[in-house]
């Protein structure tokens, strides 16, 4: 699996309307096939930056989503809404295909 993590820091008048500016490239994206998950958070302590947490099956895939027309026109719009280059950690995990269980968290009865 591929596992991306990407901080977004948007200017100021695209903070409420990123959700909106992205939405086309994040429904295509979730659509493709290698796709595992395409998830976008806002961060609580800064309005401005948003937090996109995505994977992919493979290297394969991760090559088809950065081809893909829809990743060329979708970081085109971002260009013009974001305050500074974003930054990345992406990285490869062998033998994983999604979400995993977090052991020490478990639920409880009251």
């Amino acid at each position: 699996m591929i596992f991306i993590t990407v901080k977004f820091h948007v200017r100021a008048e695209y903070a409420d309307k990123w959700l909106d500016l992205v939405d086309d490239f994040t429904r295509a994206t979730r659509a493709e096939p290698g796709n595992l998950f395409f998830e976008w958070s806002r961060s609580v302590d800064n309005p401005h930056e948003f937090v996109l947490v995505e994977a992919f099956r493979d290297s394969e895939a991760g090559k088809a989503h950065v081809e893909a027309e829809h990743f060329k026109a979708g970081t085109e719009a971002m260009s013009y809404a974001v305050a500074e280059t974003p930054r990345i950690v992406s990285t490869e995990i062998p033998e994983m295909d999604g979400w995993g269980a977090m052991g020490e968290v478990t639920p409880k009865t009251a």
